[in-house]
Order: structure tokens, then sequence, then C-alpha cells
């Protein structure tokens, strides 16, 4: 190799060990390639290929990133290949080739083409890694932009004026869980793509969509795009496999409408307001969509004061267990009770429905249920030792137990600490709360009921998927809500009238005990006695009552039915 020629090497392999140190930028990038292409005319190369393997597994099947540095278009044979292997098992591969008319490759200049190609890969893989860590750092699983790309784009947009004109929002989709039950993980993950990517594209440049996990999203776009966006997160029809197969998804929505000049410190400016209203949708009293206002954040406050409020409540005994009867409508004799819960503050009782969806909200909840139990086991035992007439009484707990691996071990010990025999106790799960996975809800019922605990499913027929749940778990009450009671006068063959009779006739044929709620009047006692209904509980019988009342109902021989 002549001098000059030497020369201009080392120039060039100066310029790329420079360059490959410090590139940044697209322009830099495009002068790596030119200085390769230069060096591998130099050296008589005809082509030159790398691949990228993030694994040994996509080595080994041939399936990584493969890109062509040099390529003159001649056919030619490999005569040389640098491996490199990082310590996070990522693999990057350079093969040059040379067509066969072309004098072989001295050992001087086999040493500088390794030299180049080994600064080329340095560079090369380094770049790939980090291309790797920006996607874990800011893509899910699922290659959707997760939490950390929504807080960035908030960051780099927080300036006065930059939101100007745009919305957050807060979604998630309803009941999805029924999706991959139904159809199977597979078609849930290609029905959530499906989803995202019609939002991603109805929102564009403009914005962002980032999944928080599971299905919850969170997006920023454009106030005139909101329109379209809410009516397809309100009712969508999604493709959830190859073939065609499609899915109905709707979802809970929480809106920010972002007013002009709005400065975004950090993040949570945002977040805070999208998530609550997220909340106050989940919960269902104003609706699937629900705007963030002023207002929402007084309704904020007050959740804050009642969350506050609970440990020194709790603390004090200021929940009271009220008990409202459950009687058979043959004999007028009470059968059992449902155990309800009333908060006594500063000589005032405190509504449930203002604290019960706030509890809800947290594990407080489960404090609050665990609380009962042992009331109402603590009143159990005493009377037993009192000689009293003792009726089965349900205790309602929240779903958000189910995520609790210790719940059943933490039923029977406060049972079996008060000495309660098993029978006497129900535990009661309501259907209209929040999606949780049938398994484990199979899990705890059937695990109670190897305890000789019954359980029952409250509000039957409030929730989305009323049949499947008596279909998957093995109940053995079946509470039947107030929704379905026909009105006074209303005609046998209404809706109400039709679906109440076949509710009733499907609890009787699959041998679950059947209690209907919220009975109130005469004719609806008759309505339960035409359909061979013998449980109710409702004001024509009673109101929830303080024990000591309850005490003296349990001593009536029986109502007047």
């Amino acid at each position: 190799m002549d001098i000059e020629r030497e020369m201009r090497f080392y120039k060039l392999y100066e310029q790329l060990a420079s360059l490959t140190q410090t590139v940044d930028e697209e322009k830099d990038i495009s002068s790596i390639e030119s200085i390769l292409n230069e060096i591998s005319a130099m050296f008589r190369l005809s082509k030159g290929v790398t691949h990228f393997y993030r694994t040994p597994a996509e080595e080994k099947h041939k399936i990584g990133e493969e890109m062509c540095s040099y390529d003159t278009g001649k056919p030619g044979k490999p005569v040389h290949t640098v491996r490199i292997v990082t310590t996070l098992m990522s693999i990057t591969t350079m093969t040059v080739y040379m067509t066969e008319d072309e004098e072989p490759l001295t050992q001087d200049e086999l040493f500088k083409v390794d030299l180049t190609m080994r600064t080329a890969l340095n560079f090369i893989s380094r770049n790939r890694l980090q291309v790797m860590a920006n996607d874990l750092a800011f893509y899910d699983d699922m290659g959707f932009c997760n939490i950390r790309s929504f807080f960035r784009y908030i960051t780099w947009n927080g300036a006065p004026g930059n939101f100007d004109g745009k919305a957050a929002i807060n979604y998630n989709i309803r009941h999805f869980s029924l999706i991959n039950e139904e159809y199977g993980r597979q078609c849930g993950d290609t029905a959530l793509r499906n989803h995202y990517n019609y939002i991603s594209n109805l929102i564009g440049d403009s914005g962002i969509i980032s999944r928080l996990g599971g299905d919850a999203f969170v997006c920023i776009c454009d106030q005139t795009d909101l329109p379209e966006i809410l009516d397809y997160l309100n009712e969508a029809v999604v493709i959830i496999d190859d073939s065609g197969s499609t899915a109905q998804l709707s979802a809970y929505t929480g809106v920010f409408c972002i007013p002009n000049g709005f400065e975004v410190k950090v993040p949570n400016d945002i977040m805070g307001k999208i998530m609550h209203a997220l909340q106050i949708a989940r919960d269902g009293a104003q609706g699937n969509v629900v705007f963030f206002s002023d207002m929402l954040m007084s309704d904020k406050e007050r959740s804050r004061r009642i969350q506050n409020m609970f440990p020194d409540a709790l603390k004090n005994n200021e929940f009271h267990v009220f008990y409202q009867p459950k009687v058979n409508i043959n004999t007028g004799v009470i059968c059992g009770a449902e155990a309800l819960c009333r908060w006594f503050h500063d000589g005032n009782i405190v509504p449930p429905m203002k604290f019960i969806p706030v509890l809800e909200e947290t594990s407080d909840i489960c404090k609050l249920d665990f609380y009962m139990l042992n009331k109402v086991c603590e009143s159990i035992r005493k009377w037993l030792d009192e000689g009293k007439r003792v009726v089965r009484v349900s205790v309602n707990l929240s779903r958000r137990h189910m995520i609790n691996p210790e719940l059943l071990k933490t039923i029977i010990d406060i049972i079996d600490r008060h000495d309660v025999p098993h029978e006497f106790i129900e535990i009661e799960l309501t259907e209209t709360t929040t999606d949780v996975e049938f398994r484990d809800l199979r899990r705890v019922v059937e695990g109670l009921q190897k305890q000789g605990i019954c359980t029952s499913v409250d509000d039957f027929g409030m929730g989305y998927s009323s049949l499947n749940l008596i279909r998957v778990v093995p109940w053995n009450v079946l509470k039947v809500n107030k929704i379905f009671l026909p009105l006074d006068g209303e005609s046998k063959d209404s809706t109400r009238s039709v679906m109440f009779k076949y509710v009733l006739a499907m609890a009787k044929e699959l041998g679950l005990e059947c209690i209907v709620e919220g009975v109130e009047t005469p004719s609806q006692l008759e309505l339960l006695r035409q359909n061979e209904c013998e449980l109710a509980q409702g004001y024509l019988f009673d109101k929830p009552l303080p024990i000591e009342e309850f005490e003296k109902r349990l001593d009536i021989v029986k109502y007047t039915v």
C-alpha cells in the first residue's frame, strides 16, 4: 500500500473514529456512511452488510435488523466477519464481500479493514442499544407509548400557551377482562392494538396516546378532535383476530379541556384532573364521560376529608352495624339478616353514599369490611352465649379484597377468633363493582364454601356480566336487585315482569337460594308468592335496624304476611 493511500486511509479512519464518538445528528450519520463507502472502495470491497440482534435467539433464527452500508451491485464472496457481543447479550455482526476477480486482501489491508469494521460496529452497537434503552424506557411490551412518554411529552410542552386548544383524556376500556376470558389473550391484545392505533391515527402528530397499563390509557389531543374521539370511546367495533371477528368496546372517560395559557409545572397538573374525572365516570353517577370542573375539585376535597377522618373514626368505633331482616314470606319468620354500615360522627349520621364510594377508591374499604365482620361475629357470639335465637348474617365484601392472597385466611381467622359456627356467616359480593378476574372470584367463593361459609352475589342483574357470573362462580345465594321487581299495577306482560319471572325460575332450576331485595308493597309480596320465591328483604318488613331493635325482632315469632 503506497504512502499516499495509507495516509488517506488513516485520515479517513481518524474522521470515522471522531464522528462515532459524538454522533447525534442525521448529517453525522451521513458522513459516517460516506467514509465507510470510500474505505470500502479503497480496499476493493464489493459489499458490506451489518446485522443487529437484540438476543442470541434472534441471531439463531436470523430475525434481527439488517443494514447494507456499501454495495457496488457486483456479486461477491464473504472475506471477513466481525462479531461483537455486548454485556446485555445483544449481538452485532458485519461481513464484507469481494468479487472473485479482485486481488485478495493482504495482511496489512485485512488489519485496516478489520479496524474500520470494529470501529463502525462499536458505533452501531452503541446506537442500537440506545434505541433499545429508549424503547424500554418509553414503550411497553406491546410497543405502546407508556406513562414515561406521556410525562416527557407534557414536560417538553409545559410552557404557557403550548397546550392552547388541547384536551387531555384518561380512559379505561369497560369490562375488558371479558374479552380475554371469552376470546383469549391473543384476541385481547389484537383488540387493544387496533383500538390504540385508531385513536393514535385520530390524534396524529398534534398529541400523544400512552398506555398506563392493562386497559387504561391517557391522551393529549386537539379539542377539535375531541367529539370524534369521545364518540369512538363511547362505542367502537374493533377487529379482534385475523379472520375479521369483532367485539364492541366502550370506555369510562375523564376529560380536561385545557384552558388557554395554562402552565404545566409538573405532569400531575394534568394527570390529577383527568384521573379524578375518570374516577367519577367509573362511579357511574354522572355517565361514562365526565369533564373536569372546579365542582369536581370540591368533591375531591370532600373525599380527601373523609379519607383523613376514616382512621380515627374506625379507631373510635364510629361505625355501627345495622341489621335488616330477611324474612320467609310463607311463615313471617326472620330467617337471616344483612349487616349494613352506618357512620355516626359528632352526633350526625354520614350517609353511606357519601363515604362508601370514597373508601372504595382505596384499600380503606377492606379495613371497614373486616371491622364489620368482626362486629357481626361479636354480636353472634353474644347471642349464642345468651341463648338467643341466631340467624345467618350476611356481610358485604368489596371486590377490592380479591387481590389479597390472604383473604380466606383473614376471614376465617376473624370468625374463629369469636368461636362462631361458620353456618351463621354469609359473605356477600356485589356484582356491580369493578371488573375482577372470574378465576380469582371463583377461588375465593370455593374456598369459603369448603369452610361451610355461605356465599351470595348481591344486586344480581345490575352488572355487565350477570349470567356469566353465575355460570362461572358456584354461589349459594342469588340476591335479585329491586330493579327487576315489577311496580304496583304493572302488567304481567311487561318486560320487567317477564324478566322477574324467569330470573326466579332460573335461580330455582340452578338450585340457588333466591332472595328478592327492595320489597315494599303487599302486591310485590304477592308477586313473590306467585313465582314461588320464599325469601324477601325490604321496607315492607323492616328498615335496617340498630342491634338493640333487631334483637327485639328476633324474639318476635313472625311478621304479619
